[in-house]
């Protein structure tokens, strides 16, 4: 067996590499004396062999497909360092492709450099593009703290907005597109995406990153967009630079070049002009070259002060954008706003280079609490200064709160037809723009600030105010009666008494073994496989711990033929659900269409004859239950769910329960609706007096 086997994995890591729930394990862990015997960890979180993990499974036939892929996994991460394990997997993607060794392979470890052949065999059986990206993506996972990827939506709705403004390039020379701090690719692969579906010119992507690990994913990942491009599929080759390669497509051709570097210290590309330049920036930098770049002459607007590296970035786009360029840069909000970057805003207004500010919703990208920016600028097709069209300043952060505050999450959706519609009503100099959109004059916002913050600027949309206010009042009446109803209900409730805590109590895990339910975990989806989309969209909905913590329904969408494939879980009515973290603990009966069950959620199946599911859940949520399941102190702590604890009752009594349970899960139905709608109604009440479109009477 292979060194890089002998390496410990977790319960949860079999479970993934199974394709089964953690519950799965334990039990094989239990029934199975021929089990493997645990090498490490603790009781409580044990570790075995990987390579007697792998022979136990393939003797008993519980490898599924996907197992290969995670098997592969475990031995990258436990390379241990963040960049070794980036770069074999880059390697790992070149030779996928059919390119030779690079100059960096000879720097990777003994054991790297087995994992690099493992991964090449299991692309050659299971496909090569789909074992690259799993292990990128698992590499980004474990990593996300320290390495900032743009979410494919978002880099999309990006790409999309660059490339519709930029006019298709003229003769053969094709489109040319720069990401000066590329990460690992995501910006690029949207880029080539959307042109692909644009049209046949050919297409040149160029990227850089001071970070060689992130380099040299971003190289191996375009590498497989070039060959995918290619109609005879030819591989593409990754040179000493970096280069990703370049592939035909009958006449249309996709290049990529892809480099290790500084940008804004020693830009690789400095010679090279985009038409379109796409950037995620790193954000709140200091040292990024203030001292010695304080006389480049990208700085044509202003030396950015050392607090606004960002500013640095956008005028760094600026310098390599040819005439009539386009760029989309991912800005924080305080960009548009800090004092000390006032002087740079104005030059950048009175120059005409900054055509829109879009402020986006919470959880965009990271930071995702914060409602980050969208700057698109556009370079002069003359020598002069660009023509004065205005500012377009949209917040698409108030167009959604509404909705978020009722479905939770991003609506990507709405937020890519909102932001296409507004600058395309911008671009053609239509009156009528969106509501929470507006075109203003840069002589309005010349001022001693210059805050280019778009919901300082643009008012709530107007109109319907009444109604909106009528049926809200209406709804706050109904909420109220229901939870005096329910109230009323919950308040002859008595105390038991002396001996009242003295009840005898079970355990979910004891409740398992004597047949009362079933327990079955939830498991993360394969990468590629969920997509968007709400209620009546096509495929499963897909339920997880992001989606409660945001106080929202399922966010994602899977495909029945993935869910079947990977034996994913599925919630039915009458179902138990359980999310098994702290900071997100709840219990209660699913009730709703059928739901795949995201990773820490679970799913209990009582016998109908032994146990009554609204009990249960009842019992389960209880917050001193989830406390002392709990397996740390910590908010971010998980629950051990088989260690719930439940009362011991017959089961006539527990319909007696049950009842109370419904009650109680009323009120605090409407006691949340209650709470939302005296938020909205406080909300509007108070814009709708401080703008004039509600009369205080007289």
């Amino acid at each position: 067996m292979p060194s890089t086997r002998s390496v410990p994995v977790t319960l949860a890591e079999i479970a993934r590499i199974a394709g089964v729930g953690r519950a799965a394990v334990s039990n094989w862990r239990r029934r199975h004396d021929t089990f493997p015997a645990r090498i490490g960890g603790t009781d409580a979180s044990p570790q075995f062999s990987l390579a007697e993990i792998e022979q136990w499974l393939r003797e008993n036939d519980k490898l599924k497909e996907i197992g290969g892929r995670e098997l592969l996994w475990p031995g990258f991460e436990a390379l241990g360092s963040r960049d070794e394990t980036g770069l074999a997997i880059a390697e790992a993607g070149r030779r996928m492709l059919g390119g030779k060794a690079s100059a960096s392979a000879a720097s990777l470890s003994e054991q790297a450099g087995e994992l690099v052949d493992e991964a090449v065999a299991l692309g050659r059986r299971e496909g090569a593009r789909e074992v690259f990206e799993f292990l990128l993506q698992r590499w980004l996972d474990a990593h996300v703290r320290q390495v900032s990827a743009s979410p494919r939506p978002l880099a999309d709705l990006m790409a999309e907005v660059a490339l519709a403004a930029h006019p298709s390039p003229a003769g053969d020379g094709g489109a040319t597109v720069l990401d000066p701090a590329c990460g690992a690719g995501h910006l690029l692969d949207a880029a080539a995406r959307a042109e692909a579906g644009a049209a046949a010119a050919p297409v040149t992507l160029l990227g850089c990153d001071s970070d060689p690990a992130l380099a040299a994913l971003a190289a191996a990942r375009l590498a497989f967009v070039t060959d995918e491009a290619g109609a005879a599929g030819k591989a593409g080759k990754t040179g000493k630079t970096g280069r990703a390669g370049k592939a035909d497509a009958g006449g249309a051709r996709v290049t990529a070049d892809v480099r290790e570097g500084d940008s804004l210290r020693a830009d690789p590309h400095e010679q090279a002009t985009a038409d379109v330049v796409l950037c995620n920036p790193p954000f709140n930098e200091r040292d990024w070259g203030y001292e010695e770049l304080s006389t480049d002459r990208r700085w044509v607007h202003g030396l950015p002060p050392r607090t606004e590296s960002e500013l640095a970035w956008v005028q760094h786009a600026l310098a390599r954008l040819r005439p009539g360029g386009t760029a989309v840069l991912l800005l924080p909000p305080a960009v548009a706003s800090r004092r000390a970057g006032r002087r740079i805003r104005g030059a950048l207004l009175r120059a005409g280079l900054l055509r829109a500010v879009i402020a986006l919703p919470p959880g965009c990208a990271q930071p995702h609490s914060v409602s980050l920016h969208l700057w698109l600028l556009r370079a002069p097709e003359g020598a002069g200064p660009a023509e004065d069209n205005g500012v377009l300043l949209a917040d698409a952060a108030a167009s959604q709160r509404a909705a978020a505050s009722r479905e939770g999450g991003v609506d990507w959706d709405a937020l890519g037809e909102f932001v296409r519609t507004a600058v395309r009503a911008y671009d053609s100099g239509a009156a009528e723009l969106p509501d929470c959109a507006r075109r203003m004059a840069v002589i309005e916002l010349l001022d001693d600030e210059v805050d280019l913050t778009p919901g300082r600027h643009v008012s709530p949309a107007p109109g319907g105010d009444e109604l909106d206010l009528e049926s809200a009042w209406s709804g706050f009446g109904e909420a109220l009666a229901g939870l005096r109803a329910a109230g009323r209900a919950l308040s002859a409730l008595e105390a038991a008494g002396d001996g009242g805590g003295a009840q005898p109590r079970t355990t979910v895990g004891d409740l398992a073994r004597a047949g009362a339910l079933t327990l079955r975990g939830g498991q993360q989806p394969p990468d590629g496989t969920v997509r968007g989309g709400g209620a009546g969209e096509d495929g499963l909905p897909l339920l997880t711990v992001p989606d409660l913590l945001q106080g929202s329904g399922p966010t994602g969408r899977l495909h029945p033929s993935d869910v079947s494939e990977r034996g994913m879980l599925v919630a039915r009515p009458g179902d138990v659900v359980v999310a098994g973290v702290i900071r997100a603990f709840a219990a209660w009966v699913h009730q709703g269409p059928p739901t795949v069950l995201g990773a820490q959620l679970y799913a209990l199946r009582v016998d109908p004859e032994k146990m009554d599911a609204w009990f249960l859940a009842g019992c389960l949520r209880a917050p001193s239950n989830g406390r002392q399941a709990g397996t740390h102190a910590s908010s971010a702590s998980r629950v051990d769910v088989r260690r719930l604890q439940v009362l011991q009752l017959p089961l006539a009594e527990q319909a007696r329960y049950s009842e109370v349970f419904r009650r109680l899960t009323e009120f605090e139905e409407y006691r949340g609706r209650l709470d939302e709608l005296a938020s909205r109604l406080s909300r509007d009440i108070s814009d709708g007096l401080a703008t004039g479109r509600l009369s205080a009477g007289h």
